[in-house]
């Protein structure tokens, strides 16, 4: 497994994160009107779920097990093999619908749904990284 590739997945996901952030507005409200906001926030989204989804699949690749055939089905193969728990599982493969929408039918994006999850489910990411950390660096 390249240890450098996934320090530098984990850590484009950490700046992602430090920009939703930074720029996300303190209602929903001023959220609605922020259209800068709302771009850099759906974008850094969309790329934390992307860099998740590689990171995932870069793990998963060492195993010798069939690829995953979808962005969801990763997650659900690292429960699989005992990497993620469930409820880890369960959340990264709803943000890869997130990012679906976002990728690829933008005009759809719920700016509510947007706005609550970037201000309530980011730290669903650093879960999931603490469990990549678990997972490749065991506690004794």
């Amino acid at each position: 497994m390249d240890q450098i590739l996934l320090e530098k997945k984990i850590d484009s996901i950490l700046r992602c994160l430090e920009r939703i952030n930074s720029r996300i507005p303190s209602t929903k409200e001023a959220f609605a009107q922020d259209l800068d906001a709302q771009d850099i926030i759906v974008l850094n989204i969309s790329r934390t779920v992307q860099l998740s989804v590689d990171l995932a699949m870069h793990i998963y690749a060492t195993t010798q097990l069939p690829t995953p055939e979808t962005m969801g089905e990763a997650f659900e193969r690292l429960r699989e093999i005992h990497v993620l728990p469930p409820e880890v599982s369960e959340k990264m493969k709803k943000a890869v619908g997130f990012r679906n929408i976002a990728g690829h039918n933008y005009d759809e994006i719920n700016i509510n749904i947007t706005y609550t999850i970037a201000k309530e489910h980011t730290q669903d990411f650093i879960e999931y990284i603490k469990q990549i950390y678990t997972y490749l660096l065991p506690f004794d």
